[in-house]
């Protein structure tokens, strides 16, 4: 255990460069990752549905997550107020924003409502909104002065009580309800995949064959939160308790994994056909020959069900 702690005691100069460097290097990633999807939005007009809409809020959340987890100064008085709560508010936001895109699916597939679009000003109040109030929330009791790599409560149990209730609190109330949601999803599928075996409707057969190895990898989204937070989860608790003894591999993870939040985003909700086949539809323009070669067969994906477009954030095509 001794080598696992730094100095026993709390962080050394070194501790906190190395988890300094690690932070910067893993919010570039996580913004480079979101800044890419940001961009395919944008620049990509079939992409524009309600459905990768979403993602493109949560994308937007990350990538501006990560950039003030960059600049951020905690060595400044100004620069880690800005690092603290701008990053408290777009992390919130981010997995918050996940929130939505679950709720989306629920309400298509379980509920059969086709009214989501409608919803969308609601999102962003509930999204926002939150965010907001959690944020200003967070500055009871709080003193922002540095812990490793950025801006944490270092006041007492009252600034760490608040900043976990603010933050931590929401974070595991939204995996917990995206966990329930997809599960829910899953087992209407598997239960429509039965009557259909049951039926002997080879065509239903596979089309919900395809719909669920499309879903079934929903079930793993909620398990981007959790690895990305649950030593950060860990780190608090046990800095509430023992303040004055840091450890250093945990503090490590922490930074590590709550940075390539954006990052896991990216590429589970972001990097979907559609986005490979808007790319590769560009690149086929440049390099027919040779993108041939790798291409995916089959460009063209099934809907889930008729009466939605919106279940799929693969953003499926019409056959």
């Amino acid at each position: 255990m001794a080598a696992s702690v730094a100095h026993g005691v709390t962080l050394t100069a070194h501790d906190r460069q190395i988890l300094t460097a690690v932070n910067a290097g893993a919010s570039s990633l996580s913004l480079a990752g979101s800044s890419f999807i940001v961009l395919c939005y944008l620049l990509f007009k079939e992409l524009r549905k309600f459905s990768f809409k979403l993602v493109f809020y949560l994308a937007l959340a990350d990538m501006l997550c990560s950039f003030f987890s960059i600049i951020g100064d905690p060595f400044k008085g100004l620069f880690c107020y800005a690092q603290g709560y701008s990053t408290h508010f777009f992390c919130v936001a981010s997995f918050l924003w996940t929130t939505t895109i679950a709720f989306t699916l629920h309400r298509t597939v379980v509920k059969h409502k086709t009214d989501v679009e409608d919803l969308e000003a609601m999102f962003h109040l509930y999204v926002w909104g939150t965010s907001l109030v959690m944020t200003v929330m967070r500055s009871i009791g709080n003193d922002h002065r540095h812990l490793g790599a950025w801006c944490w409560t270092q006041t007492g149990r009252t600034g760490k009580a608040v900043h976990f209730v603010t933050f931590y609190m929401p974070l595991w109330g939204a995996i917990l309800y995206n966990g329930f949601t997809y599960f829910q999803v899953i087992r209407m599928l598997n239960n429509a995949t039965r009557m259909a075996v049951g039926m002997s409707s080879q065509t239903f057969v596979s089309d919900t064959r395809d719909n669920m190895r499309a879903l079934n990898r929903w079930g793993y989204y909620p398990l981007i939160l959790i690895g990305s937070w649950a030593f950060g989860t860990v780190n608090r608790i046990h800095d509430f308790f023992e303040p004055n003894h840091k450890i250093f591999w945990l503090t490590f993870l922490d930074v590590g994994t709550a940075a390539l939040m954006g990052l896991f985003n990216s590429i589970a909700y972001g990097l979907n056909s559609s986005v490979r086949r808007a790319i590769c539809e560009r690149l086929d323009k440049f390099w027919p020959e040779r993108l041939s070669r790798w291409l995916p067969n089959n460009l063209k994906y099934k809907n889930l069900q008729q009466e939605s477009e919106l279940v799929l954030f693969k953003t499926e095509e019409d056959q």
